[in-house]
């Protein structure tokens, strides 16, 4: 596939999280590649996206654009459109938000592996706007049916559509009507081992201080069962975390701030399990804490009802609630007793998300697609 002229399209490059470990991936595939997106930051993705290979919309010239791109959501349309991929045989979009807009040529192949359809157009529309002020409020009533029907149009234009897990897949159906093929996103499950030394007494949270995330009850579980939780990351609800920990005395709740790959694989490695109360459309940690042969007590909704199997990698517990989160915490403990849990089964069942997969699959997908366009 290295003899195609291939166009890689991302929403936009300013951090280094999930979507761009894809984006990373899709270059390991396609080393030839060209990238577009929205805006980019040389600064902090200079290193793993070189800037001779990035090309950006209009929206980059804007004011304070790498700070501010989400502000530009009625312009995204038209930044999109406006690049020309005429001359690429495949093109791969990297999308969650409005990267799969872009216009292909007939003759073109185009693949969009979907994070998501933009959440703030569909289904969290109303929590969005609950939380919003009262003017960016009144522009989300004006320019979000807008942007639903661009959305819902462009996605017809996509000649294989590509779900990050079930969960989106579904949601794609929902929003665009379009069926989808799961490829779970890369784990980097060949640097990530179990230590081979028995777990220590302390449960982990590793994520981005954010509300949605949920640490929220994780140390509110712990903080009422007088359990030990080390708190790894930071965020905007850092004060309001540490806060809520204050007030558990007979709870050991440890806030490590951010801290090297190294580290944190120590902590997984060595903790009885990862708790994980948000819904995501995958989710990462807790595949790379199943990576370490560490069981995980997750949410039963998003990614990790896929990714997390009840009684054998882990636990679930059904609602964002703390009662049920410490209820989870009760019914691991007593399965841990009774040796449910094995490191090796757990590692094997986190390989079936690894980077290799990952890139094979996506090669699959793409030269299948560029056959069925081309002949």
């Amino acid at each position: 596939m290295n003899e195609l002229k291939v166009a890689i399209v991302h929403d936009w490059l300013v951090n280094y999280g999930g979507a761009e470990r894809v984006v990373e991936e899709f270059l390991k595939v396609f080393p030839q590649a060209e990238i577009y997106t929205l805006v980019y930051d040389k600064k902090k993705m200079g290193k793993i996206f070189p800037p001779e290979k990035v090309h950006t919309s209009f929206v980059q010239k804007l004011p304070a654009a790498t700070r501010l791109y989400t502000k530009f959501l009625s312009l995204m349309p038209k930044a999109f459109e406006s690049f020309d991929l005429t001359q690429y045989d495949l093109v791969l979009a990297s999308s969650s938000s409005c990267a799969k807009g872009v216009i292909v040529s007939p003759k073109s192949a185009f693949v969009a592996y979907i994070h998501t359809p933009m959440r703030y157009a569909w289904d969290l529309y109303f929590d969005y706007k609950k939380r919003s002020n009262p003017i960016v409020g009144k522009f989300m009533e004006m320019q979000i049916p807008k942007i639903r029907l661009w959305d819902y149009v462009s996605a017809q234009r996509i000649d294989a559509t590509v779900a990050n897990s079930k969960y989106i897949a579904r949601r794609i159906k929902r929003f665009w009507n379009r069926d989808s093929q799961v490829i779970y996103p890369p784990v980097e499950t060949e640097r990530l081992k179990p230590s081979g030394l028995p777990a220590e007494d302390f449960y982990v949270v590793f994520s981005r201080f954010v509300p949605y995330k949920r640490i929220d009850l994780a140390i509110s579980a712990c903080g009422e069962l007088g359990r030990k939780l080390v708190v790894i990351g930071g965020g905007s609800q850092e004060k309001e975390l540490k806060e809520l920990a204050a007030g558990y005395k007979n709870a050991s709740i440890e806030f490590t701030g951010r801290i090297s790959d190294q580290q944190v694989q120590e902590y997984l490695q060595k903790c009885r399990a990862l708790i994980f109360c948000a819904e995501e459309d995958f989710g990462i940690i807790p595949v790379e804490a199943q990576a370490c042969g560490r069981p995980v007590i997750a949410y039963k909704k998003g990614g990790t009802f896929e990714t997390v199997i009840d009684g054998i990698t882990g636990v679930h517990f059904e609602k964002q609630e703390t009662e049920s989160v410490k209820n989870s915490i009760l019914r691991f403990e007593e399965l841990e007793k009774n040796g449910t849990f094995k490191v090796d089964q757990i590692v094997v069942h986190a390989k079936k998300f690894s980077a290799e997969r990952f890139k094979k699959e996506i090669e699959e997908v793409c030269a299948k697609t560029v056959q069925l366009v081309q002949g």
